[in-house]
């Protein structure tokens, strides 16, 4: 699974998929909210949270359509579910790696586009951790939808709209911890709910992904 895990990131930096992309979506997010909004510091703080919380997301979802398609393409699934490893511990691998070049990146960048949008001290800390708590989710779902589109022409259209109904929960969620932490607000409840998805999703999925995974190659 190590082994599985080492060349899926190579591959994702060596096809310039998910890091410099996601990355450089989230920014121009991020940079263009204060000329769609103006410049009020109050408007900007508000609506800090969302707005990262938003573009994380997005920048999530532009290298979905990539996850399974380019080994559907070459044979490699096929070899992979025929494989001694089980197909579920194969899902884990490929959504651990999204998440490692797309999720990480975005956690580790928010902070700093938070000061581009005035984020308020204390949400610094909160959004940092409800990304960290809920991108993982991202990245599982995000992995579902693509098994479900595999080898679907122009699937990258209808793995959006499949995809995006079931990130709501953790937008939602995510969102709430990041604005009641910047407004200095109790955050136990949507926090213990975004963990809660995030479990969930992480313990039942993959096993959903794979069986779709089972169809799809028959």
């Amino acid at each position: 699974m190590i082994a599985l895990l080492k060349r899926d990131l190579v591959l994702a930096f060596r096809a310039g998929g998910g890091f410099g992309l996601g990355l450089a979506f989230f920014l121009i997010v991020t940079v263009l909210v204060p000329f769609s909004v103006g410049p009020q510091s109050a408007l900007l703080s508000s609506i800090a949270p969302g707005v990262l919380w938003l573009g994380a997301l997005l920048a999530c979802l532009l290298s979905l359509d990539r996850l399974l398609a380019l080994d559907w393409e070459d044979g490699t699934l096929d070899l992979l579910a025929t494989a001694p490893l089980p197909l579920e511990s194969v899902v884990t691998m490929k959504a651990l790696a999204h998440w490692l070049t797309t999720g990480l990146p975005l956690v580790l960048a928010a902070p700093v586009l938070g000061v581009l949008l005035n984020l308020p001290a204390p949400g610094f800390v909160w959004l940092v951790v409800s990304l960290l708590l809920g991108t993982p989710a991202l990245s599982v779902v995000g992995t579902f939808g693509a098994a479900l589109t595999v080898g679907l022409k122009r699937g990258g259209l209808l793995l959006s709209l499949l995809v995006l109904p079931l990130y709501v929960p953790t937008l939602i969620f995510g969102a709430e911890v990041a604005r009641r932490g910047a407004a200095g607000m109790e955050v136990a409840t949507p926090l213990l709910m975004l963990a809660g998805i995030t479990a969930a999703v992480i313990a039942l999925l993959p096993f959903a992904s794979a069986a779709v995974l089972r169809v799809n190659l028959r």
